[in-house]
């Protein structure tokens, strides 16, 4: 993958992991959730913890090791 394609990834996951953010805290200012609204938050936590760790990896390794 080159630089600017690798760059470009990085910038969505980043703004993927911003917009979870953003929904997961607009959920959780509720003062009352369904259960199906607990099982959303849940999900959408797990999906942001799966792009954070993307992000984490992508940016710790060198370009010349992937």
């Amino acid at each position: 993958m080159n630089e600017s394609v690798l760059e470009e990834y990085l910038v969505n996951l980043e703004s993927r992991h911003r917009d979870l953010d953003d929904t997961v805290s607009r959920l959780e200012r509720r003062t009352y959730l369904t259960p199906t609204e607990q099982r959303t938050i849940a999900e959408l936590k797990k999906e942001k913890l799966l792009t954070k760790d993307r992000i984490v990896k992508l940016r710790s390794n060198p370009p010349a090791s992937r």
